[in-house]
């Protein structure tokens, strides 16, 4: 007999509707941290949910493909679960891993890099143990940026934003941050309060102070603050720097960074000194730098120093002959290094000030002979500098390699090419490009690198050697 219309009919999968009580099992974490489920063919996205945990959550809206819910109760709990090194971690969005073991942070960041140079790349790749410091997986951070905003109660608040918002989650410490900054903190905040300025981050209800900057040099301990402004209406501000110099023996000075412009920018072009110096001075794989407020320089420097050692060993390896360029090279923190074992480097790098700073830490190490810097546009500039380079170091900002500099290099094809990523999907992308089949270079080795503990960010070195 045949079948019957109610046996014939296509099943039909249910959709989850808000306020919809379920039962589900984390399977991954999205790039927010964000625990991933799955029900029916739809995607559950539940924060504070570890993979291999099993909860019961509550539907609340759709996003596009997939759906958000609020975790009621753990059924299941991970043994990779702990309790955060921060009181206030489960709100702050300034980490979004602490709930989970160091070890297991690695062990996912590792994993992940995989899947995604398998999905985006379209290749298999090997990769080594992420490089990490498990001594240091928090007080690492040299540098802070923290918002400041006055309430209605003329209160300061200062810290973080909420994670998925711009309200403040206020702060008196913060454990992720090195312990010399982590200490300056509470002081700091109490006479911004005494001092009476407005406050407000992003420039809603008033002016005046925007964030509080602090940076330490890992190795020298020089300690910098910088407080960011929407004006210079700051009255007292010469007196209390003068009374922070004198407080703290380490702190070499105090600048006033003016951004009074309403968008995301945290800095301003313009920085004014209040006391003291506008530099502190630092080390990087033993080379002496000095940097300012606005520098940009890696914010964990025991890692910065590791993948460094990894770049340079390749580069002893490979033995070029000819020049090495080092493509977005900031303040020379890759080249220094690099001239310092008997290279000739040449950096390129978009921001005149970064060049400027370059060229001086290269006398500072009396090594201008062997490392020369430019200001440019890598993709106008790339061409004219890379026929008679042997090695190509690139940096990139975090959307990676235009179309422009990959067309470039295939054109003119240094024998070894090491690529540093802060994103490992813009890398997978341009590692589809300049990979066989379709490019010419092979790869040698993936190296993941553990910069930011206690976040899902991973950077990632692939080192690479044309196919003769």
């Amino acid at each position: 007999m045949g079948k019957s219309m109610s046996q014939r009919r296509p099943q039909i999968e249910a959709t989850p509707h808000p306020g919809q009580i379920l039962d589900v099992e984390g399977q991954d974490l999205d790039r927010q941290g964000r625990g991933l489920a799955r029900w029916q063919s739809w995607v559950i996205v539940v924060p504070d949910l570890l993979p291999g945990e099993q909860a019961r959550v509550q539907i609340q809206q759709r996003q596009r493909s997939h759906w958000l819910a609020r975790r009621q109760t753990l059924t299941e709990t991970s043994r990779f679960r702990r309790r955060p090194p921060c009181i206030l971690a489960a709100d702050c969005g300034g980490c979004s891993l602490q709930h989970l073991d160091d070890q297991a942070q690695l062990s996912w960041k590792q994993n992940t890099l995989i899947e995604t140079m398998r999905r985006l790349g379209e290749f298999d790749a090997k990769s080594d143990p992420p490089i990490a410091n498990l001594t240091r997986s928090i007080a690492y951070r040299n540098r802070a940026l923290i918002p400041l905003r006055r309430d209605q109660n003329n209160v300061l608040r200062l810290g973080y934003y909420k994670r998925g918002s711009h309200r403040i989650i206020n702060l008196n410490r913060c454990p992720v941050l090195d312990p010399r900054l982590d200490e300056l903190i509470n002081p700091l905040k109490q006479d911004l309060q005494d001092s009476g300025w407005p406050a407000d981050h992003d420039l809603q209800m008033s002016g005046g102070l925007r964030h509080l900057g602090l940076r330490v040099g890992h190795h020298t301990g020089d300690l910098l603050i910088t407080l960011v402004s929407s004006d210079r209406e700051l009255p007292g501000l010469k007196g209390l720097a003068t009374k922070w110099m004198d407080r703290w023996p380490k702190l070499r000075g105090v600048t006033l960074n003016l951004q009074p412009k309403h968008n995301n920018l945290i800095l301003g072009t313009k920085t004014d000194l209040i006391a003291g110096s506008e530099t502190i001075e630092e080390y990087i794989c033993g080379q002496r730098l000095r940097l300012t407020s606005t520098t940009f320089f890696q914010i964990n420097t025991p890692q910065a120093e590791a993948i460094i050692r990894v770049l340079t060993a390749w580069v002893d390896q490979m033995a070029p002959s000819g020049r090495v360029v080092d493509a977005y090279s900031g303040i020379g923190t890759i080249s220094l290094p690099l001239a310092a074992r008997g290279l000739q480097v040449h950096g390129i790098e978009v921001h005149p000030s970064s060049v400027k700073q370059a060229r001086h830490n290269a006398c500072l190490n009396s090594l201008e002979d062997r490392c020369s810097f430019e200001a440019g546009d890598v993709a106008e500039r790339l061409a004219d500098i890379l026929s008679d380079a042997e090695a190509l170091i690139v940096d990139p900002p975090r959307r990676g390699l235009e179309a422009k500099v990959i067309d470039t290099i295939l054109g003119a094809p240094p024998k070894y090419f090491a690529y540093l990523s802060c994103d490992p999907a813009t890398q997978a992308r341009d590692l589809k490009e300049l990979l066989e089949p379709k490019g010419i270079y092979r790869l040698q080795k993936l190296q993941p690198v553990d910069f930011f503990p206690q976040t899902t960010h991973l950077e990632s070195l692939a080192l690479m050697e044309r196919i003769k």
